[in-house]
């Protein structure tokens, strides 16, 4: 479905965090530069395009390389968003390609009756660069943040609109950096711009608000042939409060005696432990094997098909709402912001 371009020139308020995108060329590297970014989108002819939308830019005075982004810079980000939201009629985020996938899926979350677009960005490699993709994701991602409604977060990379919450990092050095394993991209751009209108989540009438993020103590950990149980041991224990564990396929694991007691011991305690594929296309389906039945019966809850990157920032999201240990357990396999299919 062609979803139809709002006429209006609209107004974008433009955060830049930091990233590849904003970075200048050093004897060590490719390094930050406070300010750039300001003054290299006053050079490119295209923005003031009568297609183009008026824009704001605020650019961090020390910027972050996204591999240090942790959930207070979420926050940060956030905070920044809801303080303009009123005078901008959409969003775009300059970020870093490393957690950007992490970043998208926490502020989906954290967003409360979102209805304008929030769209991250980046780049393999600096707008300074002759050949690069940091010019076409940025005018693209502002080209379709001002003229189509969607009331989501999202990745723009490569000429394709990701759900943020759907998105993962694929790719270290291709301009397809990006994908949505598990659900269809929202929109590509081509000749045309085409926005999947079907796909999309639902305008809200109820007024925005940001989740604060509380203090959790959350780890991933991957499963692998001959992981030590006495290790695990030591690492399921207070203070831990939640484990995202990545299984095999369809969220199989060893049935080793001691390996599936140490999980029991954990999830008895109050740790919760999500199951989420190694796969990127994948839905764990613990029933299919014995060797998922056995995390079932232990305690374990499935997460479905979504992203380990959602499955984390959704836990920081339900602890943050200070509700009970099951009901976080509940609402983690339910589909909130179109992060899982059910």
């Amino acid at each position: 479905m062609k979803m139809t371009p709002s006429l209006t020139k609209k107004s974008i308020y433009i955060l830049c965090t930091g990233g590849t995108i904003a970075m200048q060329k050093t004897s060590e590297g490719y390094a930050a530069k406070p300010g750039y970014m300001i003054e290299a989108m006053k050079k490119i002819p295209e923005l003031n395009n009568q297609d183009m939308p008026h824009y704001t830019i605020e650019e961090y005075e020390q910027p972050i390389d996204s591999a240090n982004m942790t959930p207070d810079d979420w926050e940060k980000i956030g905070s920044s968003i809801l303080a303009n939201y009123d005078k901008h009629d959409a969003f775009v985020v300059l970020h870093g390609t490393d957690t950007m996938a992490y970043t998208a899926s926490a502020l989906s979350f954290m967003f409360n009756h979102l209805n304008k677009p929030i769209i991250l960005t980046g780049s393999q490699l600096p707008l300074f660069e002759t050949r690069n993709d940091a010019r076409e994701n940025l005018i693209n991602a502002m080209l379709i943040a001002s003229h189509y409604a969607i009331p989501e977060v999202c990745i723009f990379f490569n000429n394709k609109l990701f759900r943020g919450n759907r998105s993962k990092k694929m790719d270290a050095s291709s301009f397809s950096a990006f994908a949505s394993p598990n659900f269809p991209a929202l929109g590509k751009v081509g000749t045309d711009i085409l926005i999947r209108k079907q796909l999309l989540q639902p305008l809200h009438d109820e007024k925005i608000f940001l989740q604060s993020l509380v203090k959790t103590v959350i780890i991933s950990l991957k499963m692998f042939p001959g992981m030590s149980h006495d290790i695990l041991a030591k690492i399921l224990q207070a203070p831990l409060q939640a484990v995202v564990i990545e299984t095999y396929g369809l969220g199989t694991a060893t049935e080793d005696e001691n390996f599936l007691k140490v999980i029991q011991s954990a999830s008895d305690s109050g740790i919760i432990i999500v199951n989420c594929s190694q796969c990127a296309t994948a839905k764990v389906k613990m029933s299919t094997y014995a060797a998922g039945n056995a995390l079932k019966n232990a305690g374990v809850i499935s997460g479905g098909d979504m992203t380990s990157e959602a499955a984390l920032a959704k836990l920081f999201y339900l602890f943050s709402l200070k509700i009970s240990l099951s009901e976080i357990k509940s609402r983690m396999q339910e589909n909130l912001r179109g992060e899982l299919t059910i």
